[in-house]
Parts: structure tokens; sequence; C-alpha cells
């Protein structure tokens, strides 16, 4: 699926599905576990103030843990960091604190009757893999996007038109090249093959013929 941010930019989302999510779930839930255990050892040797405190961190691990991680600039707890995954708006926009605080509750509705049934119920019957609590905050589980560094100006040798090129198509194929880094592979290769006429490719497609069309890019520029 994608989105189109208001500076018109399209964002391809990837909604991460149930088994990921599930992995990455177990990581977080191991995770705490680990510092809930080191906790209770330590808390062995305080006593009865030291149960209070396990208590207090079993409450912001159980509820704050993932708000925490998901406002940071990752979008993402360790578990979904582990597995390339984040959370992010439907527009594709990084998750506001009202969102993430909404659907972090909403896990308690989620994990009604048993075990997460309602959440695996409604990842499986929606396109988007929405549980409820993503539902009701506007948010996506989204495959976290790796930029590419494949198709960069400073990564291909110039390569002269099969034919002159006018002021307008020049400047398409330097703005082509300059949003090669934000794109995802797939995208820039199908965008090149759209100009891929400029190097005598027409017709043709793949990271080949991106790095052809780049490198006309790089004539523009006269980088020859």
């Amino acid at each position: 699926m994608a989105a189109e941010t208001p500076e018109g930019i399209l964002l391809e989302l990837r909604p991460a599905g149930v088994v990921v999510r599930f992995y990455a779930f177990l990581v977080d839930w191991g995770v705490r576990l680990v510092i809930l255990y080191a906790a209770a050892v330590g808390n062995l040797i305080v006593g009865d103030i030291g149960f209070a405190f396990w208590l207090i961190l079993l409450f912001v691990l159980e509820w704050l843990y993932p708000i925490v991680f998901e406002l940071r600039a990752s979008g993402a707890s360790p578990g979904k960091r582990a597995f390339g995954l984040k959370v992010v708006m439907e527009n594709g926009l990084p998750v506001t604190a009202a969102a993430s605080v909404t659907r972090n509750l909403l896990r308690a509705a989620d994990f009604l009757p048993f075990g997460f049934a309602c959440a695996i119920v409604s990842m499986l019957t929606r396109p988007d893999c929405k549980r409820l609590g993503d539902i009701a905050a506007a948010t996506l589980v989204v495959h976290a996007r790796r930029d590419i560094t494949r198709g960069t100006l400073n990564e291909v040798p110039p390569l002269a038109p099969v034919h002159p090129l006018g002021r307008q198509d020049q400047a398409a194929l330097i703005a082509l090249a300059a949003r090669a880094p934000r794109l995802t592979a797939a995208r820039l290769d199908e965008l090149a093959a759209l100009a891929a006429v400029v190097s005598g490719d027409e017709g043709r497609s793949g990271p080949d013929i991106t790095r052809r069309v780049l490198g006309v890019a790089q004539w523009a520029l006269g980088r020859r």
C-alpha cells in the first residue's frame, strides 16, 4: 500500500504480517522478562520495599516500554527493530504520542477473549494487518524502508545520452537521481524504466538499466 504526504511525496508502506509481529513480540517479551528477573534477584536483598519497586517496574515495562520506544526516531521497540519493523501513522508519518498511547492501551482489548485472539483475527482478515489498537489509533506496523545506495550519483559513471536532452528532460533526470537514496529498489527501477529512452534502453528495466539512466543524470550535471 502507499500513502502520500502533504508535501506530495509518495511513501510505499508494507504492512507487517502476523508471523513477523509475533516474533518481534517474543523478543520484547524476553527483554522484559530478563529485566524483571534481574530486578527480582536484586530485590531479594532489599525485602518488602524492593518488592514494591518491582511492582512499579512491572507496570512501567508493561505499559510504558512500547510507548517510549515507538516515540523514538526509529519508531520501534527492540523486538520490532530486530525484524526490521516500525510503527507509523496511516499516512506514513512518524507515530504521535496520542496514537502510541491509544494503540498500547488497547492491547487489553486485543488480548480478549484469550491469548490475543481478537488481534490475530483482525490482522488475518484485514489487508493492512491492523489489530484493534491500530484501528483505533490510525497506526500501522510496517517493514522499515531501507535506504539504498546503489542508485546514488556518486556510484555510477557518467553516460552520454543517445539523443540531445531538453532542459525539462535534464531536470527530470537530476530530480530522479536526487530522490534515488530515498526510494525502494523496486520503485527506483520502475521510475528509471520510464526514462530509459535517454540511455537507449527503452522498454527495458532492472538494476543495470537504472544505473545507465543515472549515468545520464551524471552527464547532465556536467560530470563527464
